[in-house]
């Protein structure tokens, strides 16, 4: 392993070991494969603090070796507020002979076969269930796996219901007809979901053509509901691609979750013409019904989303703000601030003042107090009877 490679891994198991500071082991006794297999699992450090929460779920096989660099980015991204905390759980294939059994297929059908078909039930039969029985898992799954693991997760798209919300796959020794199978059912798929691809450009020819393959594909397919992402990292060999390509994965499949930064407010919000208040609320939405993440709107957000309202003078979308604000903060004064900057900006002081009146009776949030509130009643009460 190259000097480079072992310094960033050595980090990113540092950051591993102490934000999921709740890595531990366990053997699950597997009917399928006839013997135990180990997992490793990674709980949140917010895990025990918060019992009412769910928490998506990413799955790795190859687990020996990519669950430290993949909890080392998923705490770093989750650190910074970029990706949301999740349950990561690994699964030991620590031996070349146990590996290759597990992703044993039949080169005719291109399908697992004999120890393949065992470890294939095996994830979906018996890992999914007993870790959704044992913790608070969101409905939202991720399976990643590396070389010939990569390839073996997509065989949990050719069932009718895919078992996965999103697949990580890199740089995978695609089973045969897989160049076609994945595309042909792409183009079936009626619910979002997410797919990763990356290669290296030291991979071999054997390798790497097939992928070029299905990516061409994939692209032919062009299903909107896939969000498909394909990287080729220069440079990099068909080992150390994989520390580029997770926190390109993460951060891809994660993209809805991240407060509102420069490249979105450019790309997606300020070319609007109208609908600032749907485009936070549909963010949001997604967040909840796509992802499985629970948290109210950030204030950041909120705030990106009013100054905009405020400088394209769509001021009537500050009703549907202090909506949004009475359902995420309820106790707060937020949404009827809101309904007092709309009837300001209307040019109806008084209403605007009983607004801030109301508002003044309830608590605070970001920069919002009832100082700020009091001003506001004087300023429009002033104005009121100048424009009696």
């Amino acid at each position: 392993m190259p000097q480079l490679m072992k310094k960033v891994y050595l980090l990113l198991t540092l950051i591993s070991v102490s934000v999921f500071s709740q890595k531990k082991f366990d053997n699950i006794q597997s009917e399928k494969l006839g013997e135990e297999r180990r997992i490793t699992i990674g709980l949140p450090a917010s895990y025990e603090a918060n019992p009412e929460k769910k928490y998506p779920v990413l799955y790795l096989l190859d687990g020996d070796y990519l669950f430290d660099p993949f909890s080392g980015a998923a705490s770093y991204g989750s650190y910074w507020g970029d990706l949301p905390e999740m349950i990561i759980i690994g699964v030991h294939q620590n031996k070349d002979e146990e590996r290759y059994n597990d992703t044993t297929i039949d080169q005719n059908t291109g399908l697992p076969f004999e120890k393949g078909a065992e470890f294939f039930e095996f994830i979906g039969a018996e890992l999914l269930p007993y870790i959704e029985k044992k913790y608070r898992t969101a409905p939202f799954k991720i399976i990643a796996g590396h070389d010939v693991t990569a390839s073996f997760i997509n065989f949990y798209l050719y069932k009718e219901q895919p078992l996965f919300n999103a697949y990580i796959c890199l740089s995978p020794e695609l089973a045969p007809k897989m160049e076609v199978r994945v595309p042909e059912k792409f183009a079936k798929v009626t619910e979002p979901f997410f797919y990763y691809l990356s290669a290296a450009d030291g991979d071999i020819k054997k390798i790497k053509e097939p992928i070029e393959k299905l990516d061409s594909n994939i692209r032919i397919a062009n299903n909107p509901l896939v969000n498909y992402k394909y990287d080729v990292f220069k440079n990099t060999s068909h080992y150390t691609e994989v520390l580029h390509s997770i926190p390109s994965a993460l951060y891809q499949i994660f993209e809805v979750y991240r407060p509102i930064n420069s490249a979105e407010f450019n790309e997606k919000i300020a070319i609007l013409e109208s609908g600032y208040a749907d485009y936070l609320e549909n963010k949001y939405n997604v967040m909840s019904k796509v992802l499985g993440v629970q948290i109210p709107v950030r204030m950041s957000d909120f705030k990106v989303i009013e100054n905009i309202i405020l400088k394209k003078n769509a001021y009537d979308e500050l009703g549907k703000m202090a909506e949004i604000g009475n359902v995420n903060y309820p106790k707060a004064m937020l949404g009827e601030y809101e309904l007092g900057l709309m009837y300001e900006k209307m040019g109806d002081p008084k209403r605007a003042s009983k607004k801030y009146q109301n508002a003044s009776q309830m608590e605070p949030i970001g920069d919002l107090n009832k100082d700020l509130m009091y001003e506001k009643i004087d300023e429009m009460n002033t104005l009121a009877k100048k424009t009696k």
